[in-house]
């Protein structure tokens, strides 16, 4: 398929496509800018601009700190990336760049609030505070800096290892030597590339999901190592995650993965990638980092970065208030790219808190002046995505073995699972486990038992 920037116009497109009842969650101009569906996974990217450090203040005054805890908690994405995250001179106060683990803990406080280590007192703004059924309990800052800042990933999952090496946070690429369109060997460049793989519920969703978040270099002279970056991450995708239409990983043995990988994603597991990549590359007319990274050498050919080597999608996000694309004043330097093989968007927006005041989400409100916190939050605006990913096939109740009836054959596969999950779930990996709730308590325990066996006997 042709690489596609989608665009999201705001409510009224999707009044004329979709049911009213959909809508309870995502109504912008009514405040209301949540998920249309609960199983949807919401991405959002975020540069931060130096608000989240250890020596922010974290006051519920017109700061940084406090308006990015309100629009965080307003938007409440179940995967979080950010850059920019760390520097404490970059915001008037002094100590340098926080340490991976002093990030992660200053993201805590931001989560949580509670004692402040580093300042003293309580943080008194935080983004529980705001919307406090909302978690991202999953924290993971880079250990990679460019000596002022450091990326991060937040999610609402588990990290763990999808393709075998035992690595799931992976804070930069591993050494991609030259190869097919790679043209320099390298890494992700000065302030790295991230990668998560993270475990989606196995009864919601049919995959996994893999996360890539950059800051790319800055300012016009950094083209050359945006797009060297962006090849390497290309290659990366196609070769190691998707196995370039082979079947194994890193066919051409181009890539120093230690432990090498042993297998590719599963094919219902997308690769969404984002960030800051620092070039706005529809006005510049140039092959940027956006278009690299989704479709690699050929648009529309058989080299891109989707599962099936077709092109990945990138986001035309837009304000839903005033259709406007900027994310840095009137430049595009913010992304979020996806497999749309895989992955299906439902709508991707622009959050700019300029706003009259019925558009509000009900979190901002409280902030000192609602209509300036993004101004205040930092100089880059949040690009969000709500992505439809696949749903597992849905088995029989009763059906431990998953061959679509339930029978004789499905009673030792229903005492292992009561008697030894882990050996089930080994044993039958693609089997839920509460394919055996047949009492329907939400649970796999010795009350299905009874109701197992009237469901064998009973059976046509």
């Amino acid at each position: 398929m042709m690489r596609r920037r989608v665009l999201v116009l705001g409510t009224g497109l999707w009044l004329g496509v979709m049911a009213v009842s959909a809508w309870a969650q995502w109504n912008p101009s009514a405040g209301e800018w949540g998920k249309s569906a609960p199983t949807d996974v919401r991405v959002m990217t975020y540069n931060v601009q130096d608000g989240i450090c250890r020596n922010a203040v974290k006051t519920e005054a017109l700061n940084a700190w406090h308006a990015l805890a309100r629009i965080v908690a307003s938007m409440q994405p179940d995967v979080l990336i950010i850059q920019e995250a760390g520097d404490n001179d970059g915001n008037g106060t002094p100590g340098g760049v926080d340490t991976a683990v002093q990030l992660e803990t200053t993201l805590g406080l931001f989560l949580y609030g509670g004692a402040d280590p580093f300042l003293g007192g309580t943080v008194a703004a935080y983004v529980q505070k705001y919307a406090p059924g909302y978690d991202l309990p999953y924290v993971w800052a880079s250990t990679v800096t460019d000596g002022y800042n450091r990326n991060a990933i937040l999610s609402r999952y588990p990290f763990a290892d999808l393709n075998g090496d035992t690595v799931s946070k992976r804070a930069d690429l591993p050494l991609i030597l030259a190869d097919a369109y790679v043209e320099q060997a390298g890494t992700g460049g000065i302030r790295g590339f991230m990668f998560g793989e993270l475990d989606l519920p196995d009864e919601t969703y049919a995959g996994d999901l893999v996360i890539g978040n950059a800051h790319l270099k800055a300012y016009t002279d950094g083209h050359t190592e945006r797009v060297q970056v962006a090849q390497r991450v290309a290659y990366y995708i196609d070769y190691l995650l998707n196995g370039a239409g082979t079947g194994v990983p890193d066919p051409n043995n181009k890539i120093i993965d230690s432990p090498a990988a042993t297998r590719i994603l599963a094919d219902a597991t997308p690769v969404v990638i984002g960030g800051d990549w620092n070039e706005d590359e529809l006005n510049n007319g140039m092959k940027g980092p956006a278009e690299w990274m989704t479709v690699a050498a050929t648009i529309g050919g058989v080299d891109g970065t989707d599962r099936d080597r077709s092109d990945m999608t990138y986001d035309d996000a837009r304000n839903p208030y005033n259709n406007q694309r900027g994310t840095n004043g009137s430049s595009k330097l913010d992304y979020l790219a996806w497999q749309d093989s895989i992955a299906t968007l439902r709508r991707a927006f622009i959050f700019n808190s300029s706003l009259p005041s019925a558009w509000y989400p009900p979190e901002l409100i409280g902030f000192p002046s609602p209509s300036a916190a993004s101004g205040v939050a930092s100089d880059h605006r949040p690009v969000v995505a709500d992505l439809v990913l696949p749903a597992p096939p849905q088995w029989p109740t009763g059906d431990m073995n998953c061959d679509g009836g339930v029978d004789f054959r499905d009673i030792n596969p229903f005492v292992l699972a009561l008697t030894n999950p882990a050996t089930y779930a080994a044993t039958y990996p693609d089997c839920p486990l509460l394919n055996g709730d047949v009492n329907g308590d939400g649970a796999l325990g010795f009350t299905d038992i009874n109701p197992f066996v009237l469901l064998l006997t009973s059976a046509p």
